[in-house]
């Protein structure tokens, strides 16, 4: 029985090795899928200074996609592992600490693995986006140096497009700061629930903790009831004080 428990608690210290990882990473991705339209692609003008950065930029998106998709597989093995193990015979499937730890690292890697397509959806329109825009402002340089045509028409379309593009940076820009941000919840989230657990993990473990955390809620509730009762008598005595 205690080689079954530290099995059990040698999974529980790969799960958590590997979210630890992964939250480190997936913050690192998100950064630089949001830095992609800076780093020379789509833009009119490409020197071999920005292509080399553009093409640096591509071998590190690749690694990383690459290492977060490894190790969300061995994330998944590790919580596969754990399951098995709650259906061993001898294993009570009943206790609530056990099942309760189980379910908490399968919803982190459901969060995890949700975050990754995310995240690369998100990246691969944004490089579409600016593969087409540049696309776009190849074409008009080689039409103007071809042609040798400088109309109005054609300034007024530059002009419209130079509008599009200011808009598309201050959309990025915008879009960044919303995964910043979420980057933020995300993480007090997961400080929550970590603190929600071993709340959990103690009143299971102390029964008399238990009772006096519901006894504190419900002078919580009692209290929160005779504050608000003490308010609406007050706010009436004033009504009629000043309506008198």
């Amino acid at each position: 029985m205690a080689t079954s428990g530290n099995y059990w608690e040698d999974l529980r210290k790969q799960a958590r090795q590997l979210e630890n990882e992964l939250d480190l990473k997936l913050v690192s991705f998100s950064k630089l899928c949001t830095s992609y339209s800076g780093t020379g692609h789509g833009q009119r003008t490409r020197d071999s200074r920005s292509e080399s950065l553009a093409s640096s930029h591509d071998n590190m998106l690749v690694a990383m996609t690459t290492e977060l998709e490894q190790l969300l597989a061995n994330l998944t093995s590790v919580n596969d592992k754990m399951v098995e193990y709650t259906n061993t015979p001898g294993v009570s499937s009943h206790n609530a600490a056990l099942m309760h730890t189980l379910q908490r690292h399968r919803d982190i890697l459901q969060d995890y693995t949700h975050e990754f397509h995310k995240t690369k959806s998100n990246f691969l329109s944004l490089r579409e986006r600016e593969d087409l825009l540049g696309s776009v402002h190849r074409d008009i340089e080689s039409y103007k140096s071809g042609s040798g045509v400088n109309n109005r028409r054609t300034e007024l379309f530059l002009k419209e497009h130079e509008h599009l593009r200011n808009s598309d940076s201050l959309i990025d820009n915008a879009i960044s700061i919303a995964m910043a941000t979420k980057e933020n919840i995300t993480f007090q989230r997961g400080m929550l629930k970590s603190i929600q657990t071993r709340v959990t993990t103690l009143a299971n473990r102390f029964p008399a903790i238990n009772s006096l955390i519901q006894k504190i809620n419900l002078r919580k509730r009692r209290d929160s009831l005779i504050l608000g009762g003490v308010i609406g008598v007050c706010t009436i005595i004033l009504l009629l004080y000043t309506f008198h």
